[in-house]
């Protein structure tokens, strides 16, 4: 983080004709050659008039440099835009200086809010969301060693979930290629084979994660009771099609029907 307490040379010494760089933060003006420092308010005489702007961008540095809330970043680009006005009254150098400071100090209460909000959703183990806002401030504070316990989370949920990939990656393509075969008399070893391709796809996607896994996911889930009662209907039994899918498709949703009416009056009656 750069440093913007110290402006830019605007003096020159009376000692030896250095160039003085004045610290109106800290209140100071100091000669960058021979390194006497003097009281800011003896070199410019009228620097009184800009203690309220000093006093805001201070309280906003302070608040960058020590908060860790996205609302302190907030409240701290609100000081330095309150300082910038202010700095609007004078048409000086000095008020020239104290609004790049000002401008600075606006991009790091921006960072702060973003690591603030990163943060946020480290301590709540979304760590995916995590490093998706961390990412955005690589090197401020602990920023890059949160991504990395994340991503080290992230993949030790991928493995827990690899059954389960496994188990959703099977479903849709098992559905599609029964689908082809039974609708089309698609041959069985290419039916196989878009199965097989179909599941390698799935499961890669579902290891990755994501939104698109999450309906991918949802879609199995939905297509697994009808694939299964009809492959038992249809194969195992020797059911016709036409009514095995009738009876896959419609059976789940009758018996979550009177599954759903069953709870509600059990409840009513708990009541």
């Amino acid at each position: 983080m750069s440093d913007v307490n110290a402006a830019p040379v605007s003096l020159k010494c009376r000692i030896c004709g250095g160039d003085i760089v004045n610290n109106y933060l800290a209140g100071t003006a100091q000669c960058a050659n021979c390194g006497n420092r003097w009281n800011i308010a003896d070199v410019i005489p009228d620097y009184g008039k800009y203690s309220r702007i000093i006093a805001n961008i201070n309280k906003a540095n302070d608040i960058v440099e020590s908060d860790s809330k996205a609302a302190s970043g907030n409240e701290a680009r609100l000081l330095y835009k309150t300082a910038i006005m202010d700095c609007g009254k004078f048409n000086d150098p000095v008020s020239a200086d104290l609004i790049r400071i000002c401008e600075e100090g606006q991009k790091n209460a921006e960072l702060l809010s973003i690591y603030a909000k990163g943060k946020s959703f480290y301590e709540k183990k979304s760590y995916s969301s995590a490093v998706r806002e961390l990412s955005k401030v690589k090197g401020y504070r602990d920023a890059d060693a949160m991504v990395e316990i994340c991503k080290e989370e992230i993949e030790k949920e991928r493995k827990k979930q690899l059954p389960w990939a496994v188990v959703f990656s099977l479903i849709i393509p098992a559905a599609v290629g029964l689908f082809l075969r039974e609708t089309f008399s698609w041959p069985w070893a290419v039916c196989i084979i878009i199965f097989l391709l179909g599941s390698a796809g799935l499961g890669f996607v579902f290891y990755k994660g994501g939104v698109v896994s999450i309906i991918l996911k949802v879609v199995s889930f939905l297509v697994a009771t009808p694939l299964i009662l009809y492959s038992i209907l249809k194969y195992a039994l020797h059911v016709p099609t036409v009514p095995s899918v009738i009876i896959a498709i419609v059976g789940p949703i009758v018996l979550f029907i009177l599954f759903a009416s069953f709870t509600e009056q059990i409840t009513k009656k708990n009541k």
